[in-house]
């Protein structure tokens, strides 16, 4: 008997992988510990009950074996409802009990036999690491991007070692047998899939410090939540980009790009070595003379050019006296105009122009409430975009001398934890007895009113907690009472907060780098996005632009979002996409240094130089 709300909710995991990094301190799902087939985490057992639902998945010993290890102890409803909203401890009691009432009818699971690729893998990596059940290979088939489609692989394999990445990819090369590599399986590209093997990075997380050289090595399986954590621990960030994703992969695919960008740069700029196993299964790493020259950049789609097995990134010492502020703007070209001005003057570790979307997204417990403080923020407080600013204390004394309203840390933690009472506390009816040539905002910002504002939003990790389902109230309220979660150093360098872009609907994400001379161009381009978003019906917004190279240029996204589970929004998303792609291309025909970052793809490991300037 299939559980109709537990395939439901199985159906919208976006694979965001947050359930493989214990980012609320409630430790790991307890069947995954140690590094597995991603089928034993949360995330694999989801779309195991997808196929599960839809009879595509016979009951294997691999489908019982991944039953039987849930102790439904919890932490994914945690990990994910903070994210999500989503309440995966209902699929997983579903699939023990889809288990259970096949056990009972005293049948045989279906036998899956070994084949020649399946020996050969066992005996590069052992018996454990290598399987061609079904219940493995269907957590594998599958990417929200809308433009792919499902794809199951014949085989999977966790390889441990270089060596062993090294002889799996021989071993394809030689029999004709295609392969892909995955990291946390979320490419959004639809690059994670493939009919013969997948190689899985998951076991390969070792993370080694040289500080005396300012670098951190990381094997492939290394998410980036995981090596900041540790750089922190040690007096040192990393540059980063979403917390679950691995940091080799990142680099791979299209260099390493975050609001810290702005003084720690893209691509080669964030590493020093890396090693790689290349086609033929070489081995190589890039300080040999005669590597491949993977620093070069083209205009062009390029194809994998060998599987990164590690990288040697920079390390960058952490400032007692950094700060966080956000600055807010009424228009784009005022804000663009700003951050670039910050930028050619070298101010700040991290800057970015972040919009509406993600600040009430980021926020917000529930998508809900995100939905009505973007209203609230854009029409009530005037505020449509905000520059966020990370320096230490002469930076961020700088820039308040700048004349610009800010908002503090005190402020933003106001209201961050106050977050469900901004809209319905009356305080908004206040302003309106202020200066009526002052935008709101420039009234909040006054330090004189935080009292007030205090008293009428009554911040507190209760407050915020409330929003979410009464019985995780209690957990989220301790995990509020923590301060890392209101402080906007630790927050960006982190990032736990910006998967929830994906809580709403699925997100495509258009990056492109762009020129900051002359923001015209760059307004140009985003009424353009949403114009096309419009036609088609699409929810969309612009998401950031981080400036780079000292405001030369800079990092631009737009988001469109779609029910990757709806056919008709697939529809709407794919006619969309071909419209966008001749914009871009137009647009670059026209301004130098506007690129889109489908040509960087597989070439992340280049010299940034290259890549913004040919």
């Amino acid at each position: 008997m299939i559980n109709k709300e537990a395939a439901m909710i199985a159906s919208q995991c976006r694979h965001y992988a947050m359930c493989k990094i214990d980012y609320l301190g409630t430790g790991l799902c307890p069947s995954a510990a140690g590094g597995a087939f991603v089928s034993f985490y949360p995330q694999g057992r989801m779309d195991l009950y997808t196929y599960i639902a839809a009879g595509r998945i016979p009951v294997t010993a691999g489908l019982i074996d991944i039953a039987d290890t849930c102790t439904l102890c919890g932490i994914c409803d945690r990990q994910c409802c903070f994210i999500t909203e989503l309440r995966p401890v209902v699929v997983m009691k579903a699939l023990k009990e889809y288990v259970a009432a096949f056990k009972s009818r005293n049948e045989k699971p279906v036998s899956v036999a070994s084949d020649d690729v399946l020996d050969a893998l066992r005996n590069i990596v052992g018996g454990k690491n290598a399987s061609n059940d079904p219940a493995i290979l269907c957590t594998y088939a599958n990417d929200p991007c809308p433009l792919s489609q499902p794809v199951f692989p014949s085989h999977v394999v966790l390889p441990g070692t270089e060596e062993e990445i090294s002889l799996i990819v021989r071993y394809c090369a030689d029999n004709n047998v295609p392969y892909t590599v995955r990291g946390n399986g979320g490419s959004v590209m639809g690059f994670v899939m493939s009919k013969g093997v997948v190689i899985d990075v998951n076991r390969m997380q070792n993370i080694e410090f040289d500080e005396e050289n300012f670098c951190v090595h990381v094997e492939p399986g290394v998410t980036a939540f995981n090596v900041q954590r540790e750089a922190v621990k040690r007096g040192f960030r990393v540059n980063t980009a979403e917390p679950s994703a691995m940091i080799a992969a990142n680099l791979m695919c299209s260099g390493i790009f975050s609001l810290f960008s702005h003084s720690y740069g893209i691509s080669a700029d964030n590493y020093i070595n890396a090693r790689f196993v290349g086609p033929d299964g070489s081995r190589f790493n890039l300080n040999q003379i005669d590597a491949p020259n993977l620093f070069s950049y083209n205009k062009e789609e390029k194809p994998l050019s060998g599987i990164c097995t590690g990288v040697s990134i920079k390390l960058y010492p952490l400032l007692e006296d950094e700060k966080g502020i956000l600055i807010p703007f009424p228009d784009f070209i005022t804000a663009i105009t700003f951050i670039r001005d910050l930028a050619i003057r070298r101010m700040g570790s991290a800057a970015g122009i972040l919009g509406g979307e993600y600040i009430s997204t980021f926020m917000a417990p529930t998508a809900g409430l995100a939905s009505t403080m973007k209203e609230v923020f854009s029409k009530n407080v005037g505020i449509q975009y905000l520059v966020l600013v990370i320096g230490d204390s002469w930076c961020i004394e700088s820039v308040i001398k700048m004349g610009v309203p800010v908002i503090d840390n005190r402020l933003f933690r106001t209201l961050f934890l106050g977050f469900p009472n901004i809209a319905s506390s009356g305080w908004l009816d206040i302003l309106k007895d202020f200066d009526d040539d002052a935008y709101p905002f420039e009234i909040i910002a006054k330090k004189e009113l935080y009292p007030l504002l205090e008293a009428a939003i009554r911040p507190s990790p209760d407050v915020l907690a409330g929003a979410f389902d009464e019985d995780m109230r209690e957990f989220f309220t301790e995990v509020y009472k923590n301060e890392a979660m209101t402080d906007l150093v630790w927050l960006n360098m982190f990032r736990i907060l910006s998967s929830r872009m994906g809580r709403y609907k699925h997100v495509v994400a258009f990056i492109l780098y762009v020129p900051l001379a002359d923001p015209i161009i760059i307004f140009d381009l985003d009424k353009q996005f949403k114009r096309i978003a419009d036609k088609h019906d699409i929810k969309a917004d612009f998401g950031f632009l981080t400036p780079i190279d000292q405001g030369k240029r800079g990092v631009f996204e737009y988001d469109y979002y779609i029910d990757h589970t709806d056919e008709h929004e697939i529809e709407k998303m794919r006619a969309s996409i071909g419209e966008v792609a001749a914009m871009i291309e137009d647009f670059s025909g026209r301004y130098k240094g506007l690129k889109w970052i489908k040509y960087t793809l597989y070439q992340g490991f280049c010299r940034s130089e290259n890549l913004l300037y040919t």
